[in-house]
């Protein structure tokens, strides 16, 4: 990104719920640890190539310690004799701050590893036109890496609500990198995505943008990419943060040129008086033991490993949580071995270590001899591991101490938003005229639409699109939550939400609870539902042939 092309601001994204966790973690052994080390091993190389050529670096690599990160950069532009300002932003971790954010951790309870309030981008604003070659956060929202530099350059004020809403909708599309240039995308077979430039935004002082890349780089920046992006991870038209609530509903994506899209009409309304916290605690131990059932009389050697198995629970304590699963990955008369083997996984969890551990493993191990013909397992028999929970509980913005810690060392505090707006469901537009009644056919939903699946806590988002108005009119009228329940079987039983984006050709589903208690629980076979919509997509329904 610094060789490719010009740049005002790079920014590096490094946080993730799971992230959050491992950096609590590793915080518990050694205190002055709790950020990314990896972007103190990136900067040895470029450090200097950013300072010549004027870019400034904006990151939340300091996760749980912004000011030892802080610290780390400065002793490295000392030992490379790099001239360097550095500022970091803090207040988000709520563990660490004052008496009245201690208070609410005594109401979240035991074995809290981490709570960070997602701060937005005035700080980094603060640092910025403080002088800052270098800023460093801990848990920001993503989009507030973005807010923060275009707030500073532009001079925007604290209540620029439509153009803050733009830089929202810019630093959402930037977040997950090549997701946004081809990495990921439903329609990939398009495009050469071996090796996917990073994307870029071109900001304006209203705040509508130009998502592009450097020339010369892989992959593509289409209407469609940006659109997968914008719809990942989201839910309904108002996406709400702590600078502004920015309006999804109201963006509108117009192709700019070869490797260029347009976003305008962004609006931005006041944020809510309270902050998203992010926590992470210790869920306890989870162990896992997938048998591998080959050829013939699947459903019998199951059945029969699954009641030895419950054999081997009794005269000790069941574990809390005992999940069988059977993945039929086998296949008729194949040709090679492993194509006539399924899986069965059995996964345990407890609060203790030593009942999931080899007291399980070693049970399953002992069937060796002893059980279905073609007995094996896919791993040896282990301890059990710890599992992390995450959860988001809201906490009043003016709790929070955000505070800029400028490049001489002096600590600005930065105030709430200067108004506030509780968050309130947007009435459903209405639909778009049906497509008039003619033959159908037989056909995957990806075969006139696009989809992208993320996580979003213990909830799955999955963002559904059409390529074509008419096609759009159709999406509309067919899926909605019943029909999603009917293609995706692992939904019943859970509330299901369904948000109309007419401007983007959308549909943004919310399944309550699919992932139990966040990924780092591991509640399912794809904990994060990446693949959700690619699931999604090769279902098959009856669609009109003048669409196929």
């Amino acid at each position: 990104m610094l060789t490719g092309g010009p740049l005002d601001v790079l920014t590096g994204d490094y946080l993730a719920e799971l992230t959050m966790l491992i950096l609590g973690r590793d915080r518990a052994k050694d205190p002055t640890r709790g950020y990314a080390t990896t972007f103190l091993r990136q900067l040895e190389n470029t450090l200097g190539l950013a300072v010549e050529r004027g870019v400034r670096l904006v990151t939340n690599a300091g996760g749980l310690n912004p000011a030892g990160l802080a610290d780390g950069i400065r002793a490295l532009a000392d030992k490379l004799g790099i001239d360097v300002r550095v500022a970091h932003v803090e207040g988000d971790d709520l563990l660490t701050t004052r008496d009245t954010t201690r208070d609410m951790a005594r109401d979240w309870g035991p074995d809290i590893v981490t709570a960070n309030a997602y701060l937005g981008g005035a700080g980094i604003a603060q640092c910025l036109r403080a002088g800052a070659d270098v800023v460093v956060t801990g848990r920001v929202t993503d989009a507030a890496l973005v807010t923060g530099p275009a707030a500073a350059h532009f001079g925007w004020a604290d209540d620029d609500w439509d153009a803050l809403a733009g830089a929202v909708v810019a630093g959402h599309i930037l977040e997950c990198g090549t997701q946004a240039t081809g990495g990921n995308y439903a329609f990939f077979t398009e495009h050469d995505i071996r090796r996917p430039g990073f994307p870029l935004a071109e900001i304006e002082a209203d705040g509508s943008c130009v998502i592009t890349k450097h020339p010369h780089t892989g992959g593509a920046v289409t209407v469609g990419t940006v659109t997968a992006q914008l719809l990942y991870e989201t839910a309904g038209a108002r996406y709400p943060g702590p600078d502004v609530t920015a309006r999804l509903d109201s963006a509108r994506l117009t192709p700019d040129g070869r490797d260029r899209v347009r976003i305008t009409d962004v609006r931005g309304e006041p944020p809510p008086p309270t902050l998203k916290t992010g926590l992470t605690r210790l869920g306890g131990y989870r162990n896992e033991v997938v048998f591998v059932l080959t050829g013939l009389d699947i459903e019998a050697k199951a059945a029969l490993v699954r009641e030895q198995m419950e054999g081997a629970f009794a005269g000790r304590r069941r574990p809390a949580e005992v999940r069988w699963t059977l993945s039929r990955t086998d296949h008729r008369d194949a040709p090679a071995q492993e194509e006539a083997s399924a899986l069965l996984r059995l996964v345990v969890r407890d609060r203790d270590p030593d009942t999931v551990g080899r007291a399980i493993s070693g049970a399953a191990v002992e069937l060796a001899l002893a059980s279905y013909p073609g007995f094996h397992v896919t791993a040896p028999p282990g301890k059990g591991s710890p599992y992390g929970v995450f959860e988001a509980v809201d906490t009043p913005a003016d709790a929070v101490p955000h505070t800029a810690v400028l490049p001489d060392g002096s600590r600005v505090a930065i105030p709430p938003a200067p108004d506030t707006q509780p968050l309130a469901t947007v009435a459903e537009p209405p639909l778009p005229p049906p497509l008039p009644p003619g033959p159908t056919r037989r056909a995957p939903l990806g075969a006139i639409a696009g989809a992208r699946s993320g996580d979003k806590g213990g909830s799955a988002n999955i963002g559904v699109w059409a390529r074509t108005d008419d096609a759009w009119r159709w999406l509309a009228h067919t899926l909605g939550p019943d029909r999603l329940h009917a293609l995706l079987p692992e939904t019943a039983g859970l509330a299901v939400t369904r948000h109309l984006l007419p401007n983007l050709g959308a549909l943004n589903f919310v399944v309550d609870g699919l992932l139990g208690e966040g990924v780092a629980a591991q509640a399912r076979f794809d904990p994060q539902a990446k693949a959700v919509g690619e699931w999604l997509r090769s279902r098959h329904l009856d669609i009109p042939e003048v669409l196929l």
